[in-house]
């Protein structure tokens, strides 16, 4: 399987030249979301990705900033206890939000559009499913009508109990209704402090396994654990993943070399550190031998 790497801009500042730098250096996906950058996000996306229509972009649909939340009462679609919240799953919000993301980053036609942490709506799974359905017959009508190419999920702890990949694939066939759906992807944080994902990938279970066999595109975020990792590996565990590599590269190849993972998500501002990461990419992968050594260390 062949791992690519994609920009993720959660925690970027000054947005707009970092994209410039990781474009330059070879970026063609960036992820990114509404509510990044309190709510400046797209806005300083756009000038780039309308200089650069080869890159690729992800964004996402569920949480609103105050700005947005304003807005979204004075257009009627959100209710005062959803702005409250900060976070909605309400169809009427989804329209207007995937309206205004491809507004706000100048695409008529989005890339890939994530439901934001669904699970953050309910602690009952009878309600979540049945928000879901309603979601994703609004991101599948989107797809149908060419706004977005598909649509996924993009969560931190949803998979930890919430839901599977299995319940949203079948939600997704639901909605279809027979017709082809358009649910492509899952993202989720896989690092070697959130390791379950890599655990359970490597015994043939769990979300990624699962997304695989559904042939679902994955993206892992915060392979760095919010920058935090690079300072927590010790020179030993580092040389024990591959003798040569930085801490941040040793971080990186564990969750490249992860069973199921499609796309990392590096979250930069320094085209050194893009050029590092793509290095470790475009290296053999770490074997499954090593990693059942590092996953045994570190469990």
């Amino acid at each position: 399987m062949t791992v690519s790497l994609g920009w993720g801009t959660y925690r970027v500042e000054e947005i707009g030249p970092a994209a410039d730098a990781v474009i330059a250096a070879g970026c063609t996906w960036i992820d990114t979301a509404p509510n990044y950058l309190g709510g400046h996000a797209h806005g300083e996306l756009a000038p780039v990705l309308r200089q650069h229509l080869e890159v690729q972009v992800s964004t996402k649909v569920g949480y609103l900033t105050k700005a947005t939340a304003t807005a979204g009462l004075q257009a009627g679609v959100l209710t005062y206890e959803e702005a409250d919240a900060a976070h909605s799953l309400n169809p009427d919000y989804l329209r207007w939000q995937i309206a205004r993301n491809r507004a706000e980053l100048g695409r008529n036609r989005l890339n890939l559009m994530f439901l934001h942490n669904p699970e953050h709506a309910t602690g009952d799974p009878v309600r979540l499913r049945a928000l879901l359905v309603d979601a994703f017959a609004v991101l599948e009508q989107a797809a149908r009508d060419g706004e977005i190419c598909g649509y996924g999920v993009a969560t931190w702890h949803g998979f930890q109990g919430s839901f599977t990949v299995d319940d949203l694939y079948a939600v997704a066939l639901q909605v279809a209704g027979g017709h082809p759906h358009h649910l492509h992807a899952i993202q989720l944080p896989v690092n070697l402090v959130q390791i379950s994902p890599i655990v359970e990938a490597l015994n043939g279970r769990g979300p990624l396994i699962e997304a695989a066999v559904r042939e679902l595109a994955v993206f892992a975020s915060a392979p760095l654990a919010g920058g935090e990792l690079p300072g927590m590996i010790t020179p030993e565990l580092a040389a024990l993943i591959r003798p040569g590599l930085t801490r941040a590269q040793a971080s990186l190849a564990v969750v490249a070399a992860t069973p199921g993972i499609n796309r990392v998500l590096l979250s930069t501002r320094q085209t050194a550190h893009w050029e590092q990461a793509q290095a470790v990419l475009a290296a053999e992968p770490l074997d499954e031998v090593t990693l059942r050594k590092i996953v045994d260390v570190l469990t």
